[in-house]
């Protein structure tokens, strides 16, 4: 059976002060009038039903996830004891999915992506699940084409096509298609599928304008879907020492030792993204170029993006009155009039106890703020 598996433990510090510790990103309304974690479950639709739906996040956000999804199970809610990064969530994610459903398909997601139309989303789904289901060793991944030459995202350089053939007509030597027309596509609207040649990290701007004119490349939306035993057996081979501390982990499941063997097991575990443990060694993978659209909402400037802009080039989510500001995102609440006056390229915003003032070419540094803020023990702000 299919399950989503949405990771929602990040902390969000480039989108400090607004983002913090105890309220991140995730269960902010950064776009429209949900939270960004209610909007990515709402977007499976009727695609995994909320019984099937598994919330990986942290021990301290888990009581807010839980209030703010009350469809699902208090199961349903995976408490991490700290940060590991992706890899250890999603390993043991699949443990808990592979307990009940040993055949269990994982569509593996992050909480904070904005995407749409939603049932292009979940038609992407189905379709990746029909290949998993067809290749079960095999991992599928999504491509976004890109827009621009983005230094902040990794890409994934596509290989050789899988035809999209229609039912009965062979797929390699004897083999039905694995790309079924019929089911939610019409002709010619099945999405393109790849082998994966090579994920690529983030690169330089001459090198992201490269990869952009070649047309070969897509930016790595972080989304996945595989088997849960297939991704297990990565790990294994792959990581085998944090396979082993998530195998003691789940053995001690349903006993009442579960959480001090959780806090030990996993504090122990080395932090490494699946992209580092997993994907740029697996040698079966397929990219399907997204039908939806995408952004991964990974810093202020994609405010000016999603809300788009004025005739000035600012993007504005706040009470506002400017004179001569010009490429600039302003974002506060309704009742706290913000005033520019000759500003360019900056970045305001403006929350109840701290504001932040940034020229918008230098954004990235947001998150050394909140490490300046953790070195003075300002915890308040945090």
């Amino acid at each position: 059976m299919l399950h989503a598996v949405i990771m929602a433990g990040g902390t969000g510090r480039r989108f400090w002060p607004e983002s913090r510790a105890r309220r991140p990103k995730q269960l902010l309304r950064m776009v429209g009038e949900r939270t960004m974690i209610r909007a990515t479950v709402d977007r499976l639709g009727d695609l995994v039903p909320p019984g099937r739906v598994l919330v990986a996040t942290t021990v301290e956000l888990a009581g807010k996830i839980a209030a703010e999804l009350p469809e699902l199970s208090r199961e349903a809610i995976l408490a991490e004891p700290c940060k590991r990064n992706t890899a250890p969530c999603i390993g043991l994610a699949a443990l808990h999915l592979s307990r009940d459903d040993p055949d269990a398909t994982m569509a593996v997601m992050p909480a904070d992506h904005v995407i749409g139309p939603d049932e292009s989303f979940r038609e992407a789904i189905r379709l990746a699940a029909a290949l998993v289901d067809r290749w079960p060793e095999r991992i599928v991944t999504f491509g976004i084409r890109p827009s621009y030459p983005a230094e902040s995202f990794g890409y994934i350089e596509r290989g050789e096509p899988l035809p999209p053939l229609p039912p009965g007509e062979g797929w390699g030597e004897g083999e039905p298609s694995p790309l079924p027309l019929g089911e939610g596509w019409g002709e010619g609207e099945v999405p393109s599928v790849y082998r994966v040649r090579q994920f690529r990290e983030k690169p330089d701007a001459q090198t992201a304008a490269k990869y952009v004119e070649s047309g070969n490349y897509y930016w790595n939306s972080g989304i996945f879907v595989w088997k849960a035993r297939t991704i297990l057996a990565a790990l294994a081979q792959h990581q085998p020492q944090m396979y082993g501390r998530l195998r003691r982990i789940a053995a001690a499941a349903d006993t009442p030792q579960y959480d001090e063997v959780l806090s030990a097991e996993f504090a122990d575990i080395k932090g490494i993204s699946i992209d580092y443990a997993v994907m740029e060694h697996a040698a079966e993978v397929l990219v399907i170029e997204a039908p939806f659209d995408w952004d991964d909402l990974g810093s202020w400037q994609s405010l000016a993006r999603l809300r788009g802009v004025d005739e000035h080039g600012n993007a504005i989510a706040a009470k506002h009155l400017g004179l001569k500001t010009t490429g600039t995102i302003v974002r506060g609440s309704d009742d706290h009039l913000i005033v520019t006056l000759g500003l360019s390229d900056c970045i305001i915003v403006q929350t109840p106890d701290a504001t932040l003032v940034a020229n918008k070419h230098d954004e990235e540094s947001i998150r050394q703020i909140v490490e300046l803020l953790e070195a003075r023990g300002w915890t308040d702000y945090l």
